[in-house]
């Protein structure tokens, strides 16, 4: 008993812990908090114990899910909405997340907004946030972004970007499409700001810096390439030590060796894995709309009829297994960038992202083969 309370013991092959996997640990569990990781020696002999076969490691957390289980959260920017995307990815581990909504009407970000604050209101399992990413972004860097929705960045915009109650909001923009001071003042607010989107030159990308600028969405895509002479956003996201990258590591948005590259220049402290998932995520779906365009999901693909990559079908059990491979690293650096490194991200670092006393007790039992096998939020499975 720790106080009073009862604990669980989950002892599973091998716990990842700040060093690396170990064998032989027990994580023990009150009130949805870690206590204590121990050997069996140290174990309380009060404690309820279960023997887990395969990888305990801690709950992943994606900065970046458009919809999943079915729903687009631009169409559905409601509590019900967030309700089922976070169900639909808790299934492959995803512990926690920021529904995202792309470019579209300040109406709509507003009620995204509303939403999640609903959401983490009713203790819907995982949600951390949002993200709003655009509709402040460069229309030759739009992607899948409907040009019409794109808008210039004013006082009202402000408003509305930094309106939430609760949670975290991290705000995707092109920092050459904004006006000066305007980064500055979303952080002033308390909003995280990332660029993407975007053909923002190094100068310019280094000035947002120093407004208050901290990570990059979806390095390589949909943004200003390294050149020799004009590093453009991809160098910066490379060179900024400060600065985060998120990536998404399916296979199809990044060439292997420039993931490789990426994760030399960042390090896993600074390499973010997002999914970009999709409605079909969690489903059998094999196509989807996306405002007004008809998306084919082909041999893993999410494209329009032009060709265009419009997000993905990739879950984080899936990222995590995929940015193993590809980047040629064990299972705990890849696990690192999507747990303790995102939570940094969020300025969770101290609450989650590890397996630790004092932490929350969110947890993933990975099989060998990298399939999820049990899922823990706040120390409740389901």
């Amino acid at each position: 008993m720790v106080d009073g309370m009862s604990v669980v013991a989950l002892r599973a092959d091998r716990v990842l812990l700040a060093d690396g996997f170990v064998p032989g640990m027990n994580v023990l569990i009150a009130d949805g908090i870690v206590v204590d990781v121990c050997p069996d020696s140290r174990r309380p002999h009060d404690a309820s114990v279960r023997v887990l076969e395969g990888d305990l490691v801690p709950g992943f957390i994606d900065l970046q899910v458009n919809g999943g289980g079915g729903v687009l959260f631009n169409d559905h920017p409601d509590l019900e909405g967030v309700r089922s995307i976070a169900a639909a990815h808790r299934r492959f581990g995803s512990t926690g997340l920021l529904p995202t909504v792309i470019s579209d009407d300040l109406k709509v970000v507003a009620e995204a907004i509303r939403a999640t604050d609903a959401a983490i209101e009713a203790g819907v399992p995982g949600v951390l946030g949002r993200h709003i990413e655009g509709p402040f972004i460069n229309v030759a860097k739009r992607g899948i972004h409907v040009a019409e929705k794109i808008q210039t960045l004013d006082e009202r915009a402000l408003d509305v970007l930094s309106s939430a109650r609760h949670g975290r909001t991290l705000v995707t923009l092109a920092p050459e499409q904004v006006p000066a001071g305007a980064i500055r003042e979303l952080v002033r607010r308390g909003v995280i700001v990332a660029a993407g989107h975007t053909l923002a030159s190094y100068a310019q990308l280094d000035l947002a810096r120093q407004e208050g600028l901290r990570g990059f969405t979806h390095v390589f895509n949909a943004m200003s390439p390294l050149g020799s002479r004009e590093p453009g956003a991809v160098g910066a996201a490379a060179d900024f030590d400060d600065c985060w990258a998120g990536v998404i590591a399916d296979g199809e948005h990044v060439h292997a060796a420039a993931l490789r590259w990426m994760l030399k220049a960042k390090g896993p402290e600074r390499l973010v894995l997002v999914t970009d998932a999709m409605p079909p995520v969690g489903t059998t779906a094999s196509a989807f709309t996306l405002q007004g365009s008809e998306i084919q999901v082909i041999n893993g693909r999410c494209i329009d009829h032009s060709g265009t990559l419009a997000g993905s079908v990739l879950d984080m059990a899936s990222a995590v297994q995929r940015a193993s491979e590809l980047m040629r690293v064990d299972r705990a650096v890849a696990v690192r960038m999507a747990s303790s490194t995102p939570a940094s991200v969020l300025g969770l670092e101290h609450e989650r992202g590890h397996i630790a006393a004092g932490y929350r007790a969110d947890l993933v039992l990975l099989s060998s083969e990298g399939a999820v096998r049990e899922v823990w939020v706040a120390g409740a499975t389901g």
